[in-house]
C-alpha cells in the first residue's frame, strides 16, 4: 500500500471511530490529521520517510485519557517511520506518570522526545523516567541518529526554553553536516537559531494553537500578550535555496488547564510530516506562514520562570522529602 492510500485510510478510520463512538462523548471528532512535506534539501539524502508529530500531552485530569489513546490510534494508523513529541507530558503534577508511561508505550513507532514548561515545573527527572519506562529516547540537549531502512537520520532535541534549560550549542555537538537532521523543541522560536546551525525543520508545539482561534483571537493572546513569534502550523520555508528553515507548531493533545478549543486551527491535532517528498506533490494543510512579530522574553521574565521551577521544587521536597514523590497532592492535578 502506498503512503498516499495509508493517509486516506487514516482518514476513513477516524470516520470510523467517529460512527463507532457515542457522539455525545465522543472525542476523535476534536481532532484533525494535517499533512505536510517536508524540506527540499531532504530530497537527495530522504525517500518515504515518515514523522508523525505530537506535543501537549499533558496526560492528566483535564484531558481524558481516551483523547490520549485516539491520538495514539491516529499515530499508529498512519504507520510513521518516527515519532517526535516536543513537551508537555504532564500537567503540574506527577500523579499521572504511570498513564504517562502507559500512552507512550502504545506508539508503535520509535519515539523521541524533548521536555516542557511543565515537565519541569513537574519534576523533569521523574517525567523522563516515565517516558523513558514507555520506550521513548528523550533528548535533552542532545542528538541522536537512527537507521530507517538504509536510510540515516539525525534528530537533536533541545531541552525546554521557556524554564532555561535550553543548551544549544550541547545539543548540536558532534552533529553531522552530510546527514539530514530534523529537531524538537517545545518553544518554537528556538528554531530560529538552530536553522543557523543546518536544522532546516524543526517540530515545537507550547502554545496549543491559542486553544480558541475564532476572530483570530489566538494571535492576540499567543502572539501579541505572549510575545510569541510561531503560533500554530508551518513558519519559514522549506526551499533548498532559502538560507531559513522551517518550523511546525502543532495544536496539541491535550490541556494543562481547561480543555475548550475552538476554531478549526484550535482543534487536536496528529501531523505528519513526508521527508523526501517535494513540497506541493500534494494538498497540504496550508503553506508557509510569515512570522508575527513576537518579542523576546527580557531578563527579568526569564528568572521569574526559573524561580517558578525552583520554587515548584523545593515544594516538593517539603511533601516528599527528595522533590522526586508520586504527586503534589490534588490542588496541583490540572
Amino acid at each position: 500500500m502506498g503512503r498516499s492510500a495509508t493517509i486516506e485510510g487514516l482518514r476513513k478510520f477516524r470516520k470510523t471511530l467517529l460512527r463507532e463512538r457515542d457522539p455525545w462523548h465522543d472525542t476523535s471528532r476534536r481532532f484533525r490529521i494535517r499533512r505536510f512535506a517536508g524540506p527540499e534539501c531532504f530530497l537527495e539524502h530522504l525517500d518515504g520517510v515518515r514523522v508523525a508529530h505530537l506535543t501537549d500531552l499533558h496526560v492528566g485530569r483535564v484531558t481524558p485519557m481516551e483523547v490520549q489513546y485516539d491520538a495514539v490510534s491516529m499515530t499508529n494508523a498512519g504507520k510513521p517511520d518516527v515519532v517526535v513529541i516536543s513537551g508537555d507530558f504532564v500537567c503540574h503534577s506527577q500523579v499521572y506518570l504511570h498513564d504517562l508511561t502507559d500512552v507512550i508505550s502504545q506508539i508503535d513507532a520509535p519515539v523521541f522526545a524533548s521536555l516542557g514548561n511543565h515537565d519541569h515545573w513537574a519534576g523533569a527527572e521523574p517525567v523522563r523516567k516515565a517516558l523513558i519506562r514507555g520506550g521513548a529516547e528523550v533528548l535533552d540537549n542532545a542528538n541522536t541518529t537512527i537507521t530507517i531502512g538504509h536510510q540515516r537520520l539525525q534528530v537533536v532535541g533541545l531541552d525546554d526554553a521557556y524554564t532555561g534549560h535550553a543548551d544549544r550549542r550541547e545539543a548540536l555537538k558532534g552533529l553531522r553536516r552530510d546527514l539530514p537532521v530534523i529537531g524538537i523543541s517545545h518553544i518554537a522560536e528556538e528554531a530560529d537559531a538552530l536553522w543557523e546551525a543546518g536544522v532546516p525543520i524543526v517540530f515545537s508545539g507550547h502554545t496549543h494553537a491559542g486553544q480558541v482561534t475564532v476572530a483570530r483571537l489566538h494571535e492576540l493572546s499567543v502572539g501579541k500578550l505572549a510575545g510569541h513569534k510561531y503560533i500554530h502550523g508551518l513558519y519559514g520555508s522549506r526551499g533548498a535555496q532559502d538560507p531559513k528553515g522551517a518550523v511546525y507548531v502543532g495544536a496539541g493533545v491535550g490541556a494543562a488547564v481547561v480543555p475548550l478549543r475552538l476554531g478549526e486551527r484550535a482543534k487536536r491535532e496528529v501531523a505528519f510530516f513526508e521527508l523526501g517528498t517535494q513540497p506541493g506533490a500534494f494538498d497540504e494543510h496550508h503553506q508557509e506562514q510569515d512570522a508575527h512579530q513576537g518579542r523576546v522574553p527580557s531578563l527579568k521574565t526569564k528568572e521569574r520562570r526559573a524561580e517558578a521551577v525552583r520554587r515548584k521544587h523545593e515544594r516538593r521536597e517539603r511533601k516528599n522529602g527528595d522533590g522526586n514523590g508520586a504527586g503534589d497532592g490534588a490542588g496541583f492535578n490540572s
